[in-house]
């Protein structure tokens, strides 16, 4: 216990300066990036007296550095700041896209691993056989394909075509806003007040999305699941458990897959941040409510704070899962603790 404790410690000082040069990179390339955002405010006809003193009341013609340290002083207060353009606390909008934004992103893993890590023991298990080739194929391909060209077509065939799937927003406008007051994560809140035809609506808006969002990566963990059960499936445990005459899908699913899981695991962890940012591509196809269209909408206006916000809680919640993959990954294999 005392070297899992010492490896959590560490890996958690080792998130400080991975979110420092995150946050030192977005300050700097917004600065740099073109447009201004107080011709955005005051919609770029304003004259430049007006603009000036506008300048000088948000700070921005102080020189950069100094601009730098202020900032970095008031995250290190656990002050996001306030909004250029609405004057309201940069951490109110957040806090109310974030579930939304969660609850796509882990949607969209659960896809992930059941597309990406039943089909890969599948193919190894029927390895060298045209299902096998298949779904080598299908990997290869899936992860090539742009997440939002995939979202369209879904939303083309489901949505137009069969008419079957909601093509847009998290709700549909029979469910009143007051049923998710609770959490935010409107799964959760209906489930909570047992509203199951709220329930029933929210899961079939978030099928499109998240299944649009966890196919992209899940030719990732075709692969690495595929090559790990491989490897595993000619261990002496799987050979004697065969001579012992056990069935073969216990032995390839049971036996096997738990034994490769622990590389996907890990997979698992460096894959949340592609996630993250597919779900930004993904709830701007979809229109949904998230971070993602809140972080494109603020770019549009050259809100600084609220992007800056934003980033800093992708780039937390990337190193919160990093550092839960990891923890994992060390009560599985001691040998990483030391």
């Amino acid at each position: 216990m005392r070297h899992l404790l010492r490896y959590v410690i560490t890996r958690l000082l080792l998130t400080i300066p991975m979110v420092f040069i995150m946050l030192t990179l977005v300050f700097f390339v917004l600065r740099v990036m073109p447009g201004d955002p107080v011709s955005a405010m005051l919609g770029g006809h304003a004259p430049e007296k007006v603009i000036k003193q506008k300048q000088e009341e948000l700070g921005l013609n102080r020189p950069l550095i100094v601009q730098y340290v202020d900032y970095l002083w008031q995250i290190c207060r656990l002050d996001l700041g306030e909004s250029m353009i609405f004057k309201q606390p940069v951490i109110q909008p957040i806090m109310e896209k974030l579930p939304a934004t969660f609850e796509l992103t882990l949607t969209g893993m659960a896809f992930t691993l059941i597309f990406g890590v039943m089909l890969g023991a599948y193919a190894a298990d029927k390895r060298r056989t045209a299902r096998d080739y298949g779904i080598r194929l299908y990997g290869i391909v899936i992860y090539c394909i742009p997440v939002y060209w995939l979202g369209l077509m879904f939303q083309l065939i489901f949505g137009i075509w069969l008419d079957i799937l909601p093509i847009a927003g998290r709700t549909g406008p029979r469910v009143f806003a007051s049923t998710f007051e609770q959490t935010g994560f409107y799964l959760i809140d209906t489930l909570l007040i047992r509203d199951w035809a709220a329930f029933q609506d929210v899961a079939i808006h978030l099928v499109l999305p998240s299944i649009t969002l966890g196919l992209v990566v899940s030719g990732i963990f075709v692969r690495l699941t595929r090559a790990n059960m491989l490897d595993v499936l000619k261990s002496d445990y799987i050979v004697a458990a065969r001579a012992r005459g056990i069935p073969n899908r216990r032995v390839v699913y049971k036996h096997g897959l738990k034994n490769a899981l622990v590389p996907i695991l890990t997979m698992l962890g460096l894959q949340f941040a592609l996630l993250v940012a597919g779900a930004v591509l993904t709830e701007t196809t979809f229109s949904w409510p998230g971070m993602g269209r809140l972080l494109l909408d603020r770019i549009y206006l050259r809100d600084y704070p609220t992007i800056q916000g934003i980033i800093i809680m992708f780039a937390l919640s990337v190193a919160v899962a990093s550092l839960i993959v990891d923890v994992l990954y060390a009560l599985i294999d001691p040998r990483v603790r030391y």
